[in-house]
Order: structure tokens, then C-alpha cells, then sequence
């Protein structure tokens, strides 16, 4: 018997027929002897739907009735599920954040977890029932709903198998497991049987939607097993570990087709995949005093006002070495009130203008074996430029390089690296199963 953890994403439970098939699933791993656990998300377009409908009452909605707005979605979820599932003749119950024990910080609308108590949910899988939880979703120590930020299901889950000391995480989406590409971009994408953490993070951190990045992390902390697979059909998906899986899970995965050995072995190829990200916005600051403490003048700025820095990137016109032009990257909510900040401080800082450009899009190359490989970089450029994409910013890691180009060119861009570097998988293609790919 295994303590198993599973999440749903919006796909997998968008209707009642969707919901049927979760809880078909659900019931078939508590029946084979396993203790589960079950995390959901809110069905379909929910969120979006209560956006929407708050974005008809007011221009600027309180954070905290938000949060309490937009966490009815998960629990809708959770009620049907488990009604669903005691359908079966398996006894479920449904818990939100807040019952289910998770604590976090008062910052509505992107609280970070500060502590799990998951007491209800512990003695519920202890007298044999099936926990259904509230993604997305916890309680402040102000007694206030607080919502974790898109993609905060995944957390959610993950934070609980880290709590109870899971067997494993089973991520349920609308696709196979995690892919070379995105396969709504590149249908010849080929689903990555094992990865690292390490990699799924640079993954994660870099545009790929199927994670959301702080799951990730505390899997990595915890050491939780996270296998990311589709709630569509039986197939195996991607196993996500820092050490080589487990052939003892094999018996964790509640369908007639086990792990295949060969998924039981950590590859290291060169490239793993790529990840693409079209929410960035581009700021420079032009003729800046290239003088010791004005860079970190404008990055306390950014910082005071909140923005999430990704690339940067310095340089000194030949024609003036005491000046310097700073570019760096940013979430496009993010950038109207670095420009409003920064505007306010040119006086101080002592620049001329700030260039503001939406349109870009970042391509991140990833693979463990870049460490060890020389000429990824010229391979990427090479590929790119073949395809006529020029290429405005670059950053790197060990095992990462990321690139800026127009906004226009991204998708052609990701096609012709996936190609250059070999990823097209050669017999059938990949299947976005829920439209959503989460």
C-alpha cells in the first residue's frame, strides 16, 4: 500500500463527463489497495469566468474579497468530485485550504505556504477514505482566504505530499507527461520519459506551463517523486527526480500498463527541451552614469515596486565609456509601474530615456548535458539564424541559454531549434488532449 498524492488540473475535471472519468480513476487507485489524496483545480474557465465577472463590477477589485472570489472555483471542484467518487461506493470528503491545514503569508493573490497541518486530511486517508483538497488555495494568520497565484494547485499538491510523507505526486493534465516543446507549437515534440529536477526547474522558470515553478521547488526540497502524466488516457508520462525512479513505483500507477524499465533509467541527453515565454516585457535605460552603485540604484527601484528581474544586460557605447545602457526583462504586469518608478527618479539616477518594447519573446535552451558538450551555443545561433531570427538578448546558465527575439518570430524560432538539435520525434505526434495543456 502507497500514500498517493494526485492533482487535476481545469482539463481534466472541465464538465461532468471530465469529472466522471477523474473519479473513475480515483476510485480505481483507493480499490487497488492505495491511500489517496487528491487535489483539484477549479473546472475549465472558472477563474477566468469570476475575472471576468469582477471586471464588470470594479476597475480595481480588494485583494482580499478576490481571493475569496476566485478560491470558490477549487471548492465547486472539490464538493462535485467527492460526489462523484462516493458515487463509486468509495467514501470521499472534501476539505478546503484552510481545513485541509494550509497556512500561509497575508499576500493576497500570490501567498507563499508558511506551514502545513493537514491533520483532517491525515486521519481521513487513515480510516480509508478519499481526501478531496482545495488547490490553489490556503488561510492566513488572519483567518482570511488567500489564493497561491496561477498554477498554485500544483503547489498545493505538492506541499501535501511533502506533509504526509506521499509515495509519490501524480500531476494530471490534458497531456502526456512533460515534452520536448510545446506540442501545440511543435506536434513532433516527444514526450521526455525522465528528467531532473534541476532541468524541470530551468524548464519551469522559463516558460514551460505544465509545472507550475514552486511545486517544483518543493519537490526538490522535500525530495517528493513527481510523475506528470494525462488524466485522457492510460499512457505513462514523466517521471521528475534527482535520482534514478524507483522500480517499486511501478506499482503506484493505477492502470494494467506499468513503467516501461527503459523509463526506469535517468537519460542524460544533450538537449532535454524547450521552453518558450511570451509574457515578458523589454525596459532599457539609456545613457546611464557608468559609475559604481547607478545599476544597483535601478535594480532597488524595480525591487521596491516589486518586479521580478529575469535578463539583464549591460553594455558601453565605444563612442562614450562614461556612459552604459541597461536592458533587462520583466512579467508585463510588472512593467507599467517600473516605468511609473523609474520615471520619477531620473533626476536622481541621472539617465536620458526609458525604451519600453512588449513585443519579444524568450526561447530557453535546457539539458544537463550541456555541461560536459561544447558548441550548444553555436548550434542555437546557428539554427536561428539560418531561420532568419535575429536575437536581441542572451542569458546563461550551466544548464541553460536563454535568448530574446520578436514576439513574432518565437514559434518559428522554437521549431527550428527543436529541429536543429534532433528533439522531433520520428514516428507520431504529440496530443494536446484538453486544448489547455495544463
Amino acid at each position: 500500500m502507497a500514500l498517493i498524492v494526485q492533482k487535476y488540473g481545469g482539463s481534466s475535471v472541465a464538465d461532468v463527463e471530465a469529472m466522471k472519468r477523474v473519479a473513475r480513476r480515483v476510485a480505481d487507485t483507493h480499490d487497488a489497495g492505495h491511500q489517496v489524496v487528491v487535489v483539484v483545480s477549479a473546472m475549465g474557465d472558472t477563474t477566468d469566468d469570476l475575472l471576468d465577472t469582477a471586471a464588470q463590477l470594479t476597475a480595481k477589485a480588494p485583494e482580499r474579497e478576490m481571493d475569496i472570489l476566485l478560491s470558490a472555483g477549487e471548492r465547486i471542484s472539490m464538493a462535485l468530485l467527492a460526489m462523484a467518487v462516493n458515487e463509486l461506493g468509495v467514501q470521499a470528503q472534501a476539505y478546503t485550504g484552510a481545513q485541509a491545514g494550509i497556512r500561509t503569508d497575508s499576500h493576497h493573490g500570490r501567498a507563499q505556504i508558511v506551514g502545513m497541518v493537514p491533520e483532517r486530511v491525515a486521519r481521513a486517508v487513515k480510516e480509508g477514505q478519499v481526501a478531496i483538497v482545495a488547490g490553489f488555495q490556503g488561510v492566513s494568520e488572519d483567518d482570511d482566504v488567500t489564493t497561491l497565484g496561477r498554477g498554485g494547485s500544483d503547489t498545493t499538491a505538492v506541499a501535501l505530499a511533502a506533509a504526509l510523507g506521499a509515495d509519490v505526486c501524480e500531476i494530471y493534465t490534458d497531456v502526456d507527461g512533460l515534452f520536448s516543446a510545446d506540442p501545440r507549437i511543435v506536434p513532433k515534440a516527444h514526450r521526455l520519459r525522465t528528467l531532473t529536477q534541476e532541468e524541470t526547474l530551468e524548464l519551469a522558470a522559463h516558460g514551460a506551463k505544465i509545472l507550475h515553478l514552486r511545486a517544483v521547488e518543493f519537490a526538490r526540497r522535500y525530495g517528493v517523486p513527481l510523475h506528470v502524466r494525462s488524466s485522457f488516457s492510460e499512457k505513462n508520462g514523466t517521471w521528475i527526480s534527482d535520482s534514478p525512479a524507483n522500480p517499486e513505483l511501478e506499482g503506484l500507477v493505477p492502470s494494467a500498463a506499468l513503467v516501461d524499465p527503459k523509463d526506469l533509467t535517468m537519460e542524460k541527453p544533450l538537449i532535454s527541451g524547450i521552453a518558450h515565454d511570451r509574457s515578458q516585457d523589454k525596459i532599457t535605460v539609456t545613457n546611464l552614469p557608468n559609475n559604481p552603485g547607478v545599476a544597483a540604484r535601478v535594480f532597488s527601484i524595480c525591487a521596491q515596486v516589486g518586479a521580478n528581474i529575469d535578463m539583464i544586460v549591460q553594455n558601453v557605447p565605444v563612442s562614450d565609456p562614461t556612459l552604459a545602457n541597461i536592458s533587462f526583462t520583466l512579467p508585463e504586469g510588472d512593467a507599467q509601474r517600473t516605468l511609473e518608478a523609474l520615471e520619477a527618479a531620473r533626476d536622481e539616477i541621472g539617465f536620458d530615456e526609458l525604451r519600453y518594447n512588449p513585443n519579444i519573446g524568450k526561447l530557453s535552451l535546457v539539458g544537463a548535458g550541456m555541461r560536459t558538450n561544447p558548441g550548444v551555443s553555436a548550434k542555437l545561433f546557428a539554427a536561428l539564424s539560418e531561420a532568419g531570427i535575429n536575437i536581441d538578448l542572451i542569458s546563461t546558465s550551466e544548464i541553460r541559454i536563454s535568448v530574446v527575439t520578436r514576439l513574432d518570430d518565437l514559434d518559428r524560432a522554437v521549431k527550428a531549434v527543436h529541429s536543429a538539435f534532433g528533439l522531433d520525434a520520428t514516428e507520431t505526434e504529440a496530443v494536446v488532449y484538453g486544448g489547455t495543456g495544463r
